[in-house]
């Protein structure tokens, strides 16, 4: 047998057994943690390895959150901290890594003539196992190794998860969502799923700085946020076209509501902030979340969480953080007012 070429500075597991050893399993244990035979989508609710809520988005869609057990979770971080840390990641990528948020992500398309925001459609679960593996093994990982590592970071739901579904207009996109779902995929609240999909998209980051380099234009992602900025002679009869095959070519798809061409007389804005001049969160925004502390504080947190956020408290201070930006007084002023809300021991949803 030919030794493996490993490519990267990943733990170097060169068989099944050395793979469950050093994660601390058993054989029987990562097999069954990577669920090779579809047993978690087959299992009474109890039995699985995640639970599953469906929430409402902004835009009028659905998100399925689905949340490891505690065992599993721990797993998929050891998973991260020896295996995935190490898969290259374009520098184009600013979401869910240290030293970069929404500001490093926005910041360089600040004062630009043309911004321009596209949108990946139903991001994590249109990441599937077969794609993880794929890495795995480009990485350096036999084939046994790289479908159970595949396995322990992606998840099929279950039929009643997925029949469960919210009501809702059954346009294509929905069905999308739906069929991605029922597939191997990466779960939305996983502790892994970030790292994970940033690696994945790392073939897609590079097609993409390469043809903003090539057309004169500044290119950023964060997580399926996709920015674009450049002179006002931006060639977007040429830039529109060429992200929508690169993105198709790489297996997404685009959000065909979500595309914007932003002049500069017009608000800018790029992961959420505005950036006509030095990136900040709107105005706007910055009302809507002190009037949401307001009520918090007035009434109760539990009444005000109409979105469903599984950690609400932990949704608010992310929410101030990134509204505060470049804007300590705005965060302090929000921190003050989140600091007199008073939270039970137990929150529900």
């Amino acid at each position: 047998m030919l030794d493996p070429v490993w490519r990267w500075p990943v733990a170097r597991w060169e068989t099944f057994t050395d793979c469950a050893r050093a994660l601390d399993l058993t054989e029987g244990e990562l097999s069954w943690f990577a669920d090779a035979r579809t047993w978690n989508r087959r299992a009474d609710a109890p039995l699985r390895h995640y639970t599953y809520r469906w929430i409402p988005t902004a835009s009028g869609g659905i998100r399925l959150l689905e949340r490891p057990k505690p065992r599993l979770a721990e797993l998929q971080r050891r998973v991260v901290r020896h295996v995935v840390n190490a898969l290259p990641v374009h520098d184009a990528a600013h979401g869910f890594r240290a030293g970069r948020s929404a500001l490093t992500c926005a910041a360089p398309h600040a004062g630009q003539a043309l911004v321009v925001r596209m949108d990946l459609e139903g991001f994590f679960p249109s990441v599937s196992a077969r794609r993880v593996r794929s890495l795995l093994l480009l990485a350096g990982y036999p084939e046994a190794v790289a479908l159970a590592l595949a396995g322990v970071l992606t998840t099929a739901a279950p039929v009643d998860v997925i029949t469960g579904a919210p009501d809702g207009t059954r346009d294509a996109s929905r069905v999308r969502l739906l069929n991605n779902l029922a597939r191997t995929h990466l779960p939305q609240g996983a502790p892994s799923s970030p790292s994970v999909a940033n690696a994945v998209t790392h073939h897609l980051d590079r097609r993409l700085a390469g043809l903003a380099r090539v057309l004169g234009a500044t290119y950023t992602r964060y997580a399926d946020d996709l920015a674009f900025s450049g002179p006002a002679e931006l060639p977007l009869h040429r830039l529109l076209p060429g992200v929508r095959e690169i993105v198709r070519a790489e297996g997404f798809r685009l959000r065909d509501n979500k595309t914007s061409v932003a002049a500069a007389q017009h608000r800018q804005r790029v992961a959420g902030l505005v950036v006509n001049s030095a990136p900040a969160a709107a105005r706007a925004d910055y009302d809507d979340l002190r009037a949401l502390l307001h009520n918090c504080a007035r009434t109760c947190p539990a009444a005000q969480n109409r979105y469903g956020h599984p950690d609400f408290r932990a949704y608010l201070l992310g929410r101030i953080g990134w509204i505060g930006t470049g804007h300590p007084a705005r965060a302090a002023r929000l921190r003050a007012l989140f600091d007199r809300v008073e939270w039970p021991d137990t929150l529900p949803g």
